[in-house]
């Protein structure tokens, strides 16, 4: 039995979970003993999702699953369950799917009600304690749903089996297969470019959200074919080339002449907005306008590595030194405050807000509060660049201001009478006062979750950076938390864990299977992490868990992948509620989605194994979804992304040998954009066939100029490979033809 001061949340392990322990309500975790009470006492079921990241699930808890009044109506009607949407996505997505097919939007808090199988006959996101704006209070909600649960049964359930089917029909795409054609990426794109804000940058209005696999469809289509115009080019004429130019077109291949500009605009102005931490670095989840200026102030792991490989890319892309200060900014920031720098691992989030009263009060600044902690010459510049004044941007309280570049640095020299040097020098000293005064304040929670899933998604982004920017700390830290995932999250006979370790250390460590993104991510980063070694335990580690993705988690019947196995409750042979419905992600929500990623695991194994197998079963990934991907047009971005690289050669580069030249051949290599590319650098000064993949072995250590130990460059494609390359300007010229 629960403490009394406690409901059965107190033995739960999460963090969101644990702060409704105290809550009058008599909650469950979500069970098989929830939903046999539910059988037993013949009630329906109050459904609970939400995060411990979540404004408005936070602002719910206090309104309403605190007051006694309407706990009093929960308990006696309803037996309640709480979920952490964090921890269970496999049953978030699917009770969300039951909220849009309800109500037409989604969101957290979800508030789903079910029959006691756990099937949803009606559901909404926020529900105000009174009624408020046409919306009615919840406890005229939870009576009314509680009577016709009485007393028309049978509509109730009528509804739900209408709700489950919606659900089983909505990501399960049966019968949705055709054949992959190059045109399907072409509209993809072109459906990016119709939803961009020419003047805002990003896609769409408000609220406005990066789209981090969107950027990266983009950019990869602009650098192919800028590469390929590039290469047509007569060798003196192509070297002068600018890295891009929007409104000059190489060829017939370059496409929309402004793609260039979608990519270099948005990346300019999200860096530039509210929605990014001007003092700490990192990226807010989204902003409430279409200018990037006020954003919802929590920070996510995932949108911040996959920002960080957006800003990469960009860098490699048109080598804006911009783009490559955002890029270790946030790493600055994920590694202060997202990382466990003693064990390895990536944090998973940071809230908003320190209490329900402020509004991202932790990251805005009044001006007494800006006077204070600056000179004044400092202030006058800070003024002017982060654009602070008496009156802010935040509608609670209005002397607060969102930082945001307002003013250049060369825009204030100019009104201020000084040099760029001086203002950038008295704009250094205000950002560093300014952050330390903003430390001095109540901090946000960080939930201190290690999730196998986001943290592969932060290794691969750090090794990214890390290879691009020579940033030696990020490759060990990444390097660390990979090994950290395997030797703790991984077991040949269970599979991977979904959770690695929890935030409160009071919490009781329970084991929650891996779904599909954990498999398809760490996959993909142990593959990032072989490459940026060349140590081939990681490649076979790759190789060990995408056998257990595809074991656990694929259609033989009509390709793809489930977003779970049998699912967590296999145990005891019990599915419940709307995890009966199977699921096959395809729609990216913000992270990539999980066949199209596990495609690029087993499209990036096959380059490294020529099995057969690892190209079959990405190609009937792929084509499951043929028939409707481009329905969603800049949603589907990541299938966009696996279909060229199913479509076109891989390129590998192997490089050999130490020293100056060999690192100048992998500069060369790493820097032209491509994400159909792998460059793997070996170090031994002699290669055997038991070194390499096998892919590799069969040909790279018979080069001539290997044997020799020379530090060359060997460029293959489609499983051919070119002559040896000892020239870095020479590989440039080679890479551009692929």
């Amino acid at each position: 039995m629960p403490d009394v001061a406690t409901n059965a949340l107190a033995h739960a392990s999460s963090s969101y979970l644990r702060s409704a322990m105290h809550q009058p309500i008599q909650w469950h975790e979500w069970g098989p003993e929830a939903f046999e009470n539910a059988k037993r006492e013949n009630k329906p079921i109050l459904l609970d999702i939400g995060a411990v990241w979540c404004h408005w699930c936070h602002v719910m808890d206090r309104e309403s699953y605190e007051s006694p009044e309407i706990a009093a109506i929960i308990n006696q009607h309803f037996i309640a369950i709480k979920v952490d949407r964090d921890e269970r996505p496999d049953v978030d997505s699917r009770y969300q799917t039951a909220v849009q097919a309800i109500s037409g939007q989604g969101g957290w808090p979800l508030t789903a009600f079910l029959t006691p199988e756990g099937k949803p006959f009606y559901a909404g996101t926020y529900f105000p304690p009174q009624d408020y704006q046409g919306r009615p209070s919840f406890s005229r909600v939870l009576l009314t749903l509680a009577q016709a649960y009485r007393e028309k049964h049978s509509d109730v359930l009528e509804s739900a089996e209408s709700v489950m089917g919606a659900i089983s029909q909505a990501e399960g795409f049966a019968s949705k297969s055709g054949s992959l054609k190059p045109e399907m990426i072409d509209s993809m794109v072109e459906s990016a470019v119709k939803l961009f804000d020419a003047e805002h940058g990003g896609f769409g209005s408000s609220p406005k959200f990066p789209h981090p696999s969107g950027m990266d469809l983009l950019m990869q289509r602009y650098a192919t074919a800028h590469s390929r115009a590039k290469a047509a080019l007569p060798p003196q004429q192509a070297k002068n080339a600018p890295a891009g130019d929007p409104g000059r077109e190489w060829g017939p291949e370059t496409g929309n002449p402004q793609l260039l500009n979608v990519i270099t605009t948005s990346l300019e102005k999200m860096a530039q907005g509210g929605v990014y931490d001007q003092l700490a670095g990192g990226f807010h989840r989204y902003s409430v306008d279409e200018h990037w200026i006020v954003p919802h102030f929590e920070k996510m792991s995932y949108d911040n590595s996959e920002l960080l490989k957006n800003y990469v890319h960009g860098y490699q892309l048109t080598g804006d030194e911009f783009f490559a200060f955002v890029a270790r900014d946030i790493v600055r920031w994920m590694d202060e405050w997202l990382t466990d720098q003693e064990h390895g691992g990536f944090y998973a989030s940071q809230d908003a807000d320190v209490s329900l009263e402020d509004d991202g009060d932790y990251f805005t600044w009044t001006l007494d509060e800006a006077e204070a902690a600056l000179s004044d010459d400092e202030l006058q510049v800070a003024m002017l660049h982060y654009d602070i004044g008496e009156v802010g941007e935040m509608h609670h309280n209005p002397a607060k201001n969102v930082l945001y570049l307002r003013a250049s640095v060369e825009e204030i020299a100019e009104r201020l009478k000084k040099t760029p040097q001086e203002v950038q020098s008295l704009l250094d000293s205000a950002k560093k006062k300014m952050y330390a005064a903003r430390l001095k304040r109540p901090t946000p929670f960080v939930d201190k979750t290690v999730y196998v899933s986001w943290n592969a998604l932060s290794i691969t982004a750090y090794l990214k950076a890390a290879r691009l920017l020579k940033l030696d700390g990020a490759r060990r830290f990444a390097l660390r938390s990979l090994d950290r995932i395997l030797s703790q999250g991984w077991n040949q006979k269970s599979g991977l864990q979904h959770v690695i370790a929890y935030s409160d250390p009071q919490a009781t460590k329970r084991g929650v299977p891996g779904v599909l993104d954990d498999y398809a991510f760490t996959v993909i980063a142990c593959l990032d992490a072989y490459e940026a070694t060349a140590d081939l335990s990681y490649f076979h580690f790759a190789e060990k868990i995408a056998d257990a993705m595809v074991a656990r988690f694929h259609d033989p019947r009509e390709g793809g992948f489930f977003d779970m196995a049998t699912g967590p409750d296999v145990g005891n042979g019990l599915v419940l509620g709307a995890l009966a419905a199977r699921r096959k992600p395809l729609q990216d929500s913000p992270t990539p989605a999980g066949n199209p990623a596990a495609a690029i695991a087993l499209l990036r194994l096959h380059a490294y194994t020529n099995n057969p197998r690892h190209r079959d079963l990405a190609e009937g990934t792929l084509k499951a979804f043929a028939g409707i991907a481009s329905h969603y047009g800049l949603f589907a971005s990541t299938y966009a992304i696996a279909l060229d690289m199913y479509l076109r050669p891989h390129t590998q580069v192997v490089i050999t040998g130490k020293g100056e030249k060999a690192e100048q051949l992998e500069a060369a290599a790493l820097q032209p954009l491509s994400l159909n590319k792998s460059v793997l650098h070996l170090l031994q000064e002699k290669l055997v066939p038991q070194m390499l993949p096998p892919a590799l072995a069969e040909t790279i250590p018979n080069f001539p100029a290997i044997k020799e130990g020379k530090s060359v460059a060997v460029v293959c494609s489609n499983f051919t490979c070119q002559p040896a390359i000892e020239d870095p300007a020479e590989l440039k010229r080679a890479l551009a033809k692929n």
